[in-house]
């Protein structure tokens, strides 16, 4: 035993003499960091959306954030505020104003052409968010951004509420 303890001894007095407490500090933030960064690799994030059998039927439901038509969608799913995918809840009106994406479906493996509304004149729904960046620009390209506050373009500018996604038509290739 006195040899394993000798061999033990020699190894961290050498690690001791070559390495400071700061450069020891330094590698542990620098894997706790790169630990934390891991789930934002493509790989995690591949694996994560292909899910369970359990989730395939998400891609239909359009309470749900998988559904094949949000592709593009930011805000609260006015499916679960009142209204449905394609129209606003009472006491609501849509903006005239929107941002565009284009979405496939995956039933028919076409690509149509979504139109993304804002429902406006009510507070925040705060239910059911949303946040897919498919396609998305940046805001100096405002058709197809969807981080602008669309009710900015109606009669009520303040109140965002909830969004829709209607079906334009089929995308040309």
């Amino acid at each position: 035993m006195s040899r394993f303890d000798a061999l033990t001894q020699a190894a961290a007095r050498r690690v001791a003499s070559r390495t400071s407490r700061r450069s020891l500090l330094g590698w542990l933030g620098r894997l706790l960091v790169g630990g934390a960064a891991l789930p934002l690799l493509p790989v995690a994030r591949i694996a994560s959306a292909a899910g369970t059998p359990s989730g395939v039927g998400k891609i239909e439901d359009p309470e749900s954030c998988d559904y094949w038509r949000y592709c593009a969608i930011d805000g609260f799913l006015c499916s679960c505020c009142g209204g449905s995918a394609s129209s606003c809840p009472p006491g609501t009106t849509p903006s005239p104003m929107t941002w565009v994406g284009t979405c496939q479906n995956p039933a028919d493996g076409k690509a149509y052409i979504v139109s993304y509304n804002d429902c406006c004149g009510q507070q925040a729904c705060g239910r059911c968010m949303c946040n897919r960046n498919e396609g998305d620009r940046p805001p100096y390209l405002p058709w197809v951004s969807n981080d602008i506050n669309w009710c900015l373009g109606s009669d009520n500018k303040i109140a965002y509420h909830c969004s829709t996604a209607l079906l334009v038509g089929l995308a040309d290739k």
